[in-house]
């Protein structure tokens, strides 16, 4: 085959640049690993920045999501039993919207499907070569090539787009946790209509939800736990213990309907691009998702690319393909920064001495007090703009 655009990793990002680039007239191709159910059934965030809104509407498909997502003006933390409210609006004028990453991919494959997208699905043994451009790969045994202008790696961490890169070309910065997260999705009514983050002496907790009936709730845990170690009973009675009375008294309970342990890290590789091969998401950077940023931050590469190749094809301007790796690094680099800072607030950590605590919770009343501060917050949470 031949195209403009191939596009490794048939997730959110992946998707989004196809949808972008056809309604510009630009094609592009898009190889997934998976089938398209798993890629569904995979739980991911659910906050959408402004910029992302912004490009599903660009992309022409924001209908379900404006009729069924939910703006959020603020947001709310609770500090050992006591909490106050974060207003996004007072300092941004600009809400977020909570719609989950899944209904995002679902509507995206909707619309690559209603425009006839070439999409090829259980993609294997996948082969590179950035400087041709081309993609070789197998489906089902059967060996293929996509001959291309670019591509765009959408692949995810463990994906073959950032191993392409040589490792003596490529910087890795990482930071590992000493801690993961432990989530359960319940079809339970939201303990509050906004986010609630939590801190104690018993570590972090999360109040999140999907709509009215679906609930997605975390407690920090030790990553030598597992899963199973965990009983329905025995987590709602841990989140409760770490929220403050008035939340965990309005906590409705129920059967979890999905049950995980994430580890959190901080990961950027540097450049995002090699040749005619540009990272994207995952593939790129990794964040906690204690500052909702890993979506959004995908997106904001596909801003930065799509716009690039936009130019590119119609005027013949190739400065944004070729600065694209800077451009994307630095406001990368800012939704790092408040990520690790926002989870270093939150999160009890087991080598903390006596001093860390009390400087963490000197920060924490000073975000408590400060209008500025919580200005700063703001600001961060609901996006920084492209």
């Amino acid at each position: 085959m031949k195209t403009q655009v191939a596009i490794i990793g048939g997730g959110p990002s992946g998707l989004l640049l196809s949808q972008l680039l056809h309604v510009r007239g630009i094609t592009s191709v898009v190889l997934e690993r998976r089938t398209q159910a798993y890629v569904l059934s995979r739980i991911r965030a659910g906050v959408l920045e402004q910029g992302l809104v912004d490009l599903m509407r660009e992309a022409g498909v924001a209908d379900r999501m404006e009729r069924e997502g939910y703006p959020h003006t603020g947001t709310i933390l609770a500090v050992d039993g006591e909490s106050f409210r974060i207003d996004f609006t007072q300092a941004t004028d600009k809400p977020v919207m909570v719609y989950g990453q899944t209904e995002v991919t679902r509507d995206l494959y909707a619309a690559r499907e209603a425009a006839g997208g070439r999409i090829e699905y259980e993609v294997e043994d996948v082969v590179i070569d950035a400087h041709g451009p081309s993609v070789s790969y197998t489906v089902g045994g059967e060996p293929r090539r996509v001959e291309c202008d670019f591509i765009a790696g959408c692949d995810g961490f463990h994906g073959v787009s950032r191993k392409t890169i040589p490792e003596d070309v490529r910087q890795e910065f990482e930071k590992v946790y000493p801690f993961g997260w432990l989530g359960i999705l319940s079809e339970t009514p939201p303990v509050n209509h906004e986010l609630i983050y939590a801190t104690s002496e018993a570590g972090f907790a999360l109040c999140s939800m999907r709509n009215e009936t679906l609930s997605r709730y975390y407690i920090q845990c030790d990553m030598s736990e597992r899963v199973e170690d965990w009983s329905d009973d025995a987590f709602w009675a841990e989140l409760k213990r770490r929220l403050p009375k008035e939340h965990g008294d309005a906590l409705v309970t129920g059967p979890s309907i999905e049950k995980s342990i994430a580890p959190l890290r901080s990961f950027v590789c540097e450049p995002m691009q090699w040749g005619k091969l540009f990272l994207c998401g995952d593939a790129a950077h990794i964040v906690p998702p204690t500052g909702a940023k890993g979506l959004n931050t995908a997106a904001s590469d596909v801003h930065y690319l799509y716009n690039a190749l936009r130019r590119f094809y119609e005027d013949g301007d190739s400065a944004g393909i070729d600065g694209y790796s800077e451009t994307a690094l630095a406001r990368v680099w800012k939704a790092e920064r408040f990520s690790w800072w926002f989870t270093s607030l939150m999160h009890r950590f087991p080598d903390q001495s006596r001093f860390d605590a009390k400087m963490q919770r000197a920060e924490l009343d000073f975000l408590r007090t400060s209008p500025e501060a919580q200005a700063a917050l703001a600001i961060n949470y609901v996006g920084l703009p492209y």
